[in-house]
């Protein structure tokens, strides 16, 4: 088959569609994966879920994020999310950059990009009647706890680097994880403890949504460090991919929890990927070893080895289009906006399996 996407489900998500078909009110957790402009090409499926499908069948529902998947689920909590994907992608399309670079110019383009996006509708992003936002960012250990200065930083991720090829359990002697998100969600399939990191839960207001954004998105040494966020502990605060790019958590526990409990994962890639520190390695995806059961309830959708052929370039946006182009920005602003097109294909056939599911379609995890 030629479709655009590619879906993988766990055992019980497959058993699940089999007899009941993929109904809106059986989705109970929504995650977000980091990775930059990779999530652009999503933008036609995000506004269909959020602005269609999802709304016709009004539930509690936890929308969890790192990095730009967090962006991405503020946008779903607008009061109209089509116009809140719509405005993040062209926001986050038209950043232009000189070629003097430096940590606090990039920190400041983001931090403008993020009030741009999310001024005016503080309020109904954090009391969305149905949605329950959670965002991921990494607080700092050792020596990343507050070093002084750029040199400091790159010694405490060399470090954490290290530790983390001989294991993510010995990660966590250097940051930790923080969850800034609705006080609503009592969620406890995530804040019972479900692994090494030692995790904090603040209240997502008002007053913390942007800077819970921005620390989210944070990008090692590339940007300069959050050093506060209101209602959450103090302390140096990076990129929440840096220890949850892709999400793996422990879903499972949610089909226990609730009836109704599938998790719904539009992602950019069919892998998933634990940490940023572990792309380069292969062993580590959470579909092999013991923690290959959190996704027996999730499934995910994402684009097909065909459809990302046919983009520019062959290849999804991603940050290395910022080197390719240069100061070329009218170039990239123009392939990134043909890729975003082109996710309107992603959309259909998804709109298309909903209404008549293929099973032959359905890879397992």
């Amino acid at each position: 088959m030629n479709s655009a996407i590619q879906i993988h489900a766990g055992k019980t998500a497959l058993a699940h569609v089999r007899e009941f078909g993929l109904q809106a009110k059986d989705i109970a957790v929504i995650p977000a994966a980091a990775g930059g402009p990779k999530g652009l090409i999503l933008q036609a499926l995000d506004q269909w879920l959020f602005g269609d499908w999802l709304p016709s069948a009004t539930r509690e529902r936890s929308l969890i994020g790192a990095s730009i998947g967090s962006w991405r689920m503020a946008a779903a909590c607008h009061a109209n999310p089509v116009a809140g994907f719509e405005k993040l992608a062209e926001l986050y399309c038209e950043q232009r950059y000189s070629n003097k670079l430096s940590a606090h110019q990039v920190t400041e383009k983001i931090r403008h990009l993020l009030h741009s996006f999310i001024s005016g509708h503080e309020r109904e992003i954090v009391e969305h009647p149905s949605h329950r936002l959670q965002m991921i960012a990494v607080r700092g250990r050792g020596l990343l706890h507050q070093p002084k200065n750029g040199l400091h930083t790159k010694a405490g991720f060399l470090a954490a680097s290290f530790a983390n090829l001989a294991g993510r359990s010995r990660l966590a002697k250097h940051m930790e994880r923080v969850v800034i998100g609705d006080a609503r969600d009592s969620a406890p399939w995530l804040k019972n403890k479900f692994d090494s990191f030692e995790t904090h839960f603040c209240a997502l207001t008002q007053d913390n949504l942007v800077p819970a954004l921005l620390a989210s998105g944070t990008l090692p040494l590339i940007m300069e460090p959050v050093r506060h966020i209101p209602h959450a502990p103090g302390g140096t605060y990076w990129d929440g991919g840096i220890i949850d790019y892709h999400l793996a958590l422990p879903y499972s526990r949610i089909s226990t929890v609730e009836s109704g409990g599938l998790v719904l994962y539009p992602h950019f890639t069919d892998q998933i990927v634990p940490g940023w520190l572990d792309k380069s390695l292969a062993w580590r995806r959470a579909n092999i070893g013991h923690d290959s059961h959190w996704l027996d309830n999730v499934i995910m959708i994402s684009p097909s080895n065909n459809f990302v052929k046919g983009l520019p370039r062959g290849k999804l946006p991603d940050r290395q289009d910022f080197a390719y182009y240069g100061l070329n920005h009218d170039a990239r602003i123009r392939q990134w906006k043909i890729a975003i097109a082109e996710s309107a294909r992603l959309r259909d056939a998804f709109v298309e399996f909903v209404a008549r599911p293929d099973l032959s379609q359905v890879k397992s995890f």
